[in-house]
């Protein structure tokens, strides 16, 4: 597969918020047969998007893949890059002079301007580049115009021995003041860093919070956080933190500015892999894809209220909801983070783990560490609680091998259409329809471009009946470990809902 190659100055990972731009209309004068209109959904004029480094080990391999879907109603124009997090990007003197001296900026030590290290050509084909070793940084993306609405970016990072060797996924992400990530460690087999990246022009103030099964843990190191405009802050957990704790949740709250954050968990013994946000709390959450060959299935929850929570845990299977036996139920403590070991609970079929209150609604967050393997041939992966496809959901990266589409209807029969676009070397796009029963999850082979050349990027699109999740599955045999890395696919933030009315006004919507 021909990749552009990235350097390693300008290799990583920092992609930032989804931010559109949207006509609105002035409301009319009460009494008119005007005053209420129904909303339209209309594209996003502007994305940003940050990814984390993708790893510090000599032996990575990253591969990026850049994808925006074709978006009725997007316009013609706009533009779409990624650059180093580490680099200058914005306003620059024109002249490459330093205002304050007059010199170059080579000659007063400051940067010029980055060089976009991805730039799409054209929507509906996506474009790859690759990076080694481990020096690649964070990069921070915009997207405007056409590029904009439902960007995706994908980045995937192959490591062949070592810490949290296998295979590492990550979507790059919207920028945001609240992370929430049941699931992280201190354990002395785990290395686990949550990596920060502000794509801001001012700095940005951060508070890391713990919580282990006795509550929180003390620690006055992870107040106050400053990462600086541009750039990426990787926090070892153990750092903030003398005890030792299998299970943490971790909390990262933004006291100003904005950044994006995901935990890079490494394990001495079964590899590893990015652990991304769960959905926020919520009473019922849906973690979908498990893996149908998983060996082991761990649930990380945790509850921000005082009240405890008791939740019904059930498994949509192809054939319907299904109890795990001996698991029928889970109780989170208020303020603590619960662990429960389900073991190989799919039994070789495909599964999405539900979880729903037994009695009142109590906000929960959630992710599933998942196994697959044996003895000293064992892999890791995480499947945070995910949120519903919605419009669109966009998943790029995706070989025509090794990868598999896992979607979940909990509650009503649904129809989607998923669509795989042209190959970024070459090919033709394909579509086809999927009827997915009430409460089973199905498991598809997504289909390929006619004449694939490259990779290529999948979207998932209901079309009818109760709300879908979903999440896409890579594969990869690293020596005999079966390596693996699952991402849960949501809305892409495509469209904006607008309130119709008569005179136009120029709103921003995040």
């Amino acid at each position: 597969m021909n990749r552009t190659t990235l350097s390693l100055i300008a290799g990583t990972t920092a992609l930032a918020a989804v931010t559109g731009f949207a006509a609105l209309s002035a409301p009319d004068a009460p009494g008119t047969d005007t005053a209420a209109k129904a909303a339209a959904q209309l594209p996003v004029e502007r994305t940003s998007l940050v990814c984390p480094a993708p790893s510090t080990s000599d032996l990575a391999e990253t591969s990026y893949t850049s994808f925006t879907p074709v978006t009725k109603g997007a316009g013609s124009g706009g533009k779409a890059e990624l650059r180093a997090a580490t680099e200058e990007s914005a306003d620059a003197p024109a002249d490459g002079k330093d205002e304050s001296t007059g010199e170059d900026e080579g000659k007063s030590g400051k940067d010029k301007p980055a060089e976009p290290v991805l730039t799409p050509k054209e929507p509906g084909k996506p474009v790859t580049g690759d990076s080694s070793g481990g020096d690649a940084p964070a990069l921070v993306g915009t997207a405007d115009g056409r590029f904009a609405p439902g960007w995706t970016v994908q980045e995937t990072t192959e490591v062949a021995a070592g810490t949290g060797r296998g295979l590492l996924g990550v979507n790059c992400t919207a920028p945001d003041t609240d992370f929430w990530f049941p699931g992280a460690s201190t354990d002395a087999d785990r290395t686990d860093y949550v990596h920060l990246t502000n794509p801001d022009d001012s700095a940005a103030v951060v508070d890391i919070e713990l919580y282990g099964k006795g509550g929180a843990l003390k620690s006055a190191v992870g107040e106050g956080i400053t990462v600086g405009p541009h750039s990426s802050e990787p926090v070892l957990l153990s750092t903030l933190t003398d005890e030792r704790q299998t299970n943490l949740t971790v909390h990262v709250n933004v006291r100003s500015g904005r950044v994006g954050a995901a935990v890079q968990a490494l394990d001495d013994k079964i590899g590893g892999d990015w652990l991304a946000a769960s959905a926020d709390p919520s009473g019922s959450l849906v973690l979908p894809g498990i893996p149908k060959d998983a060996t082991s299935v761990r649930l990380v929850a945790f509850t921000p209220a005082d009240a405890d929570a008791d939740l019904k845990v059930r498994l949509a299977s192809p054939s319907g909801l299904i109890t795990p036996a001996g698991h029928e139920t889970v109780h989170v403590k208020g303020g603590m983070t619960t662990a429960v070991d389900l073991g190989d609970v799919t039994r070789g079929e495909a599964g999405s783990l539900v979880l729903t209150p037994t009695d009142r609604s109590v906000p929960v967050v959630a992710a599933l560490r998942v196994v697959r393997g044996k003895g000293d041939k064992q892999e890791t992966a995480f499947i945070p609680a995910g949120r519903p496809v919605g419009t669109r959901a966009t998943s790029a990266d995706n070989s025509g091998k090794d990868s598999t589409l896992s979607l979940t209807a909990p509650r009503a029969a649904a129809t989607v259409k998923v669509t795989a676009s042209a190959g970024s070397e070459g090919g033709t796009p394909v579509s086809k329809t999927y009827t997915i029963k009430a409460g089973t999850t199905q498991d598809i082979e997504p289909p390929v471009p006619g004449g694939l050349k490259g990779t290529y990027a999948i979207t998932v699109q209901p079309v009818s009946g109760g709300p879908v999740y979903g999440a896409r599955t890579l594969a990869a045999n690293e020596g005999g470990v079966p390596a693996f890395t699952v991402q849960t696919l949501p809305d892409d933030r495509g469209t904006v809902a607008v309130p119709q009315a008569d005179e136009d006004l120029s709103v921003l919507q995040k």
